[in-house]
């Protein structure tokens, strides 16, 4: 019998939020300015004093820095829904200069369209009214630095947080944790949507999130996923069968009497789908995640993934469609530098 929640490690829980910012051992709650300050007044120290911190525009924060070895376990933040997407989370591993995680706030935690959607998935929860949770493992052996940038010129923003982490050795296999976010708005003709390109290392891909907004009437998700592993060019190694297939589900998603159904699983679901005009018709809007922790696609050398949009015209012929597709893809890979930061604009996230 194999036992994993019983077993001791050799290993310090810290945790670093407002009222701990450094997560000092001794130094919860030891916050004496904050944004509770005012309403903890007749209480004192010790009670809910700094609970917050206000991102001014344009201005960044930096949530952590953490010494190594270590792994980060747990992160919980939380926003009002609308600023989802114009807060931009991003993560350095040991001292790297480009970081390994640059994703909007919402994708990052499958809420892509700045409005809530209940997630239940063994890396990703969010529960109502907004708390964003990541159980998603973040090892680091020298350096941890977790900073939020507001995007927004005009307005300062609230964020609450918590990072829980535990100081210990790191095995040597351990891959370090990877998030990159591209948007095709519109996608080009003839053309597909890169999820992931230009990954020179040894790892495996762990996941994929996507913000989806049709742009045409009818169905939309004919299109396959294709993984391109160690210098496939033309071809790849791994073709899915369509776009519902790949999310894990079938036909549409779409029930017969109810449409378009949402559901949310432990690796795979569509926790959203906005439809202002009905069913099949244009400008819906749909959030779709598969997280690969029990089916993983390893590489050795480099990693291409893309997204075709495919839809149906007269004939039974496809029609390629101009879509407005963000990806976030997740991996893990041997080392902490991440891809070229795109450094995204306030306009080139905004949910229209």
């Amino acid at each position: 019998m194999s036992l994993t929640m019983s077993v001791l490690r050799d290993a310090r829980s810290r945790s670093i939020s407002p009222e701990n910012p450094a997560g000092g051992k001794g130094a919860g709650g030891g916050a004496t300015v904050g944004t509770g300050a005012d309403m903890a007044r007749d209480l004192g120290p010790g009670w809910k004093v700094s609970p917050s911190v206000e991102i001014g525009p344009g201005a960044t924060h930096t949530v952590a820095e953490i010494a190594g070895p270590g792994v980060i376990r747990h992160m919980w933040l939380t926003v009002h829904p609308s600023r989802l997407r114009s807060v931009v989370l991003r993560v350095y591993w040991d001292g790297e200069r480009e970081p390994a995680i640059a994703v909007p706030l919402g994708d990052f935690f499958c809420q892509g369209w700045a409005s809530f959607a209940q997630v239940s998935s063994v890396p990703v929860a969010v529960n109502p009214h907004g708390g964003l949770n990541s159980y998603w493992e973040m090892p680091f052996r020298d350096h941890a630095r977790i900073t939020l940038q507001n995007l927004d010129e005009a307005s300062p923003v609230t964020v609450y947080y918590q990072v829980d982490y535990e100081l210990a050795d790191i095995p040597d296999a351990a891959g370090y944790l990877h998030a990159a976010w591209r948007r095709s708005n519109p996608l080009s003709t003839g053309e597909v949507h890169t999820i992931i390109d230009g990954v020179r290392s040894a790892g495996h891909y762990a996941g994929t999130y996507l913000a989806w907004g049709t742009n045409s009437s009818g169905w939309w998700g004919e299109g396959e996923v294709k993984f391109y592993l160690d210098g496939d060019d033309q071809l790849p190694t791994i073709c899915g069968t369509g776009t519902e297939d790949y999310f894990g589900g079938a036909w549409n998603f779409d029930v017969p009497g109810a449409g378009y159904t949402t559901y949310t699983t432990p690796y795979l679901g569509l926790p959203q789908v906005l439809r202002p005009d009905g069913l099949y018709q244009s400008q819906q809007r749909f959030g779709m995640y598969r997280w690969h922790l029990p089916d993983p696609v390893s590489f050795s050398a480099d990693l291409r993934v893309t997204f075709q949009a495919l839809g149906w015209r007269a004939g039974k012929r496809y029609l390629a469609l101009h879509d407005d597709i963000a990806s976030t893809a997740l991996w893990y890979q041997r080392d902490p530098l991440g891809l070229p930061d795109p450094r995204p604009t306030f306009d080139e996230l905004e949910v229209l």
